[in-house]
């Protein structure tokens, strides 16, 4: 089976997780995606395949003989797909030689223009997936799960040697939680890559450090009518905490290296308010600079309004894996070379976001991400091609055959 297929397959199940979901995995459509793969593997020959309590799938394919010392490889890509659009009845059409110009998404009234997509016109000629305009694809990160599938599948049927390989599909990724749960010793592999990016032959390994950040304000509720020198409306106060920060450092405002402060979320009345962000930098210090802003800002603010007006919470979410993996720079190396031998073409870039395999790296399990193909995730836009899915399968057996001559101690001392 080609990988598309299987990718079409995989989205007529709806895995979209849930924010803030007191269970693991968040929505039960994980765990039916989850044990429609484990029955996929185990037709694959990965005998060992299984589904734990908390919806990780795992499977491990033996080292080939004579490759037994050969590094323990990993491949991992998330089940879950975006809460942010709907991902009940996905709809995929397949486009054989698209002609690269703007496009109606069934009858949704939605228009993929090359205007908004430039990089369309680099698609002309390939079959192209995109959604009838009413829900997202699922390509992030299903995509992901075919391409390790369609892998594993060549790979069994080829016979041709190779060391130990890990497989994972881990539930929640999108809402934070995929490494929560994961098992590094039971997964058993000393690297990994996650199959969750972009663009076929994008290699990624410098993320964002991030942060949530929350303010809670409190104010002083009096009629109007009396207020003078006595009310304190906890929305205006709110106002000015969002004013006080550096302009034109939004999501809007910025690209590449650059950090930011993204207000997610606001709600409030006289009396309370609250602000949520999220806050991202690569540059370790000067994503610590930003947390200090955030709490002169509280400093100041309380200071203005008397104590407890403004109340702060710092969550950290993950940090930039640069550090972890550039000790293990093979890791980078063999995925550019397999990029280049698959004729992808290459595209090193920071990820404006995180991974699995970013929380992973601090973990004990440098990881690095891989594209997929695939764009405008998370929206009724998102699209891949039949043709860049089978330059990704093509970029993960490369990997596979690099490692099968690299001597675990050499690699892990490398």
């Amino acid at each position: 089976m080609k990988a598309y297929e299987r990718l079409i397959k995989y989205t007529k199940v709806n895995t979209a997780s849930s924010e803030g979901g007191n269970t693991t995995p968040s929505t039960p459509g994980q765990f039916e995606l989850a044990r429609l793969l484990v029955d996929e593997l185990k037709e694959l020959g990965v005998k060992d395949a299984r589904v734990d309590d908390k919806c990780y799938v795992y499977g491990i394919i033996p080292a080939s003989a004579g490759c037994e010392g050969a590094v323990r490889l990993g491949f991992i890509a998330h089940l879950d797909t975006s809460p942010d659009f709907s991902g009940e009845g996905v709809n995929p059409r397949v486009i054989e030689n698209y002609d690269g110009g703007d496009l109606p998404l069934g009858q949704s009234g939605r228009v993929m223009r090359v205007s908004d997509f430039p990089h369309l016109t680099k698609l002309r000629g390939k079959t192209l997936i995109v959604t009838d305009g009413n829900t997202l694809l699922g390509a992030d990160d299903k995509a992901g799960i075919a391409e390790i599938m369609t892998m594993v599948e060549r790979l069994q049927k080829s016979g041709e040697p190779h060391g130990q390989i890990s497989i994972c599909y881990t539930p929640d990724e999108e809402v934070g939680a995929g490494a929560d749960y994961f098992d590094i010793a039971g997964f058993g592999a000393d690297f990994a890559y996650t199959v969750d990016g972009g663009e076929a032959g994008e290699v990624v390994f410098e993320n964002f450090n991030a942060a949530g950040a929350e303010f809670e304000v409190r104010g002083v509720s009096i009629h109007p009518g009396d207020a003078k020198d006595k009310m304190v409306n906890a929305q205006l106060v709110a106002m000015e905490i969002n004013s006080m920060l550096p302009p034109g450092e939004t999501p809007r405002d910025t690209e590449g290296y650059e950090g930011f402060f993204h207000l997610c979320r606001t709600e409030g009345s006289v009396g309370q308010a609250k602000l949520t962000y999220i806050v991202r930098d690569h540059d370790a210090e000067l994503f610590d600079r930003r947390i200090e802003i955030l709490r002169d800002i509280e400093s100041a603010i309380n200071s203005k309004y008397g104590d407890g007006t403004a109340r702060l919470k710092i969550k950290e979410q993950y940090r930039n894996m640069r550090e972890v993996i550039m000790p293990h720079y093979h890791l980078i190396e063999n995925a550019m070379a397999a990029s280049g031998e698959a004729g992808a073409g290459l595209r090193i870039r920071p990820i404006r976001g995180g991974t699995d395999g970013a929380r992973l790296s601090f973990m004990g399990l440098p990881c690095p991400n891989l594209g997929t193909g695939g764009y405008a995730f998370h929206g009724p836009f998102e699209h891949i091609t039949a043709e860049d899915m089978e330059d990704v399968v093509n970029i993960l057996l490369g990997i596979v055959r690099r490692y099968r001559t690299m001597r675990r101690g050499d690699a892990i001392k490398a």
